[in-house]
């Protein structure tokens, strides 16, 4: 094994959190589990000496620094970040009121944000650290119906993330953004995912058809979690990790599918993008 690490984990009452908190104290880490319901924590995991857990709202700021702070309390640092709290607001866009689209936005863009920046100054006084955030293949690909407030928290934290790179690698800080594809999660259960309420005609047959098509796919995607976690564990423990991870045969096929439409309408219109410049340059 690896030398040991504290491992702070969002959203790990259930779901993929649950798997990769397994993963980490398996490997020997320590882990610092947090969610808005804690004994959803104990229930999945039950007790041990290296995991504390801690009641967290990432949307919460203020929550995210106390929360921090009690990790380096408990075992002195935190050498693994894991944003991975997340929901589905799914529906039409005409259909999802502003206030879900925004509840969307401050759960999967801003808990990274605000988490990311309670762990990054102890990261930083380490000169170490890794930010792992569980993205989505809806962070590159967003074609679709019903994502439009997920696909644009995912996209967000894709640039969020990419950019912030540059900014701490200088203190020997690393991040890693995850791609899954379809795992078997809790994301499509009810306790995840909210579906608009049908308000608009136009949209009532596809609507309705779609609603049933995500419903379906509860329980029934080919991806297992508890490997992902196991290979979140691996990648986190390499000397190098990689700062994109395609998680899933269907998400490097979503990912290839989206690098060759990039690079089709980049070439579509080439002659016409270089007569944009300056005459005088």
């Amino acid at each position: 094994m690896s030398e040991k690490k504290v491992w702070f984990i969002t959203g790990a009452g259930r779901g993929l959190g649950v798997d990769i908190t397994r993963s980490a104290l398996a490997a020997g880490h320590a882990v610092v589990a947090t969610a808005r319901n804690t004994d959803s924590i104990t229930t999945a995991l039950g007790e041990h000496d290296a995991l504390l857990v801690v009641q967290l709202d990432v949307t919460n700021e203020a929550e995210a620094a106390v929360a921090v702070q009690a990790a380096v309390e408990r075992f002195g640092r935190v050498d693994v970040l894991v944003n991975n709290a997340g929901s589905f607001k799914a529906g039409f866009f005409e259909e999802i009121t502003p206030e879900d689209f925004r509840s969307q936005i401050e759960t999967t863009l801003f808990g990274p944000v605000n988490l990311t920046r309670a762990a990054l100054p102890t990261m930083r006084a380490q000169r170490s650290g890794l930010v792992i955030t569980i993205s989505s293949t809806a962070g590159i690909n967003a074609a679709g119906d019903f994502m439009t407030p997920y696909a644009a928290s995912k996209f967000g934290v894709e640039g969020f993330m990419e950019s912030l790179t540059s900014e701490i690698t200088p203190f020997g800080i690393d991040t890693m953004l995850v791609e899954p594809g379809f795992f078997r999660t809790e994301l499509l259960s009810p306790q995840s995912t909210q579906y608009a309420v049908p308000t608009i005609e136009d949209y009532a047959e596809r609507s309705a058809a779609t609603t049933a098509a995500w419903q379906g796919m509860d329980g029934q995607q080919a991806g297992d979690p508890a490997k992902l976690a196991d290979a979140l564990v691996q990648l986190a423990d390499s000397d190098q990790p990689p700062l994109r991870f395609v998680a899933g045969s269907d998400a490097v096929g979503a990912v290839e599918e989206k690098a060759r439409l990039l690079l089709a309408q980049a070439d579509a219109h080439r002659e016409l993008s270089a007569t944009l410049a300056h005459d005088n340059t």
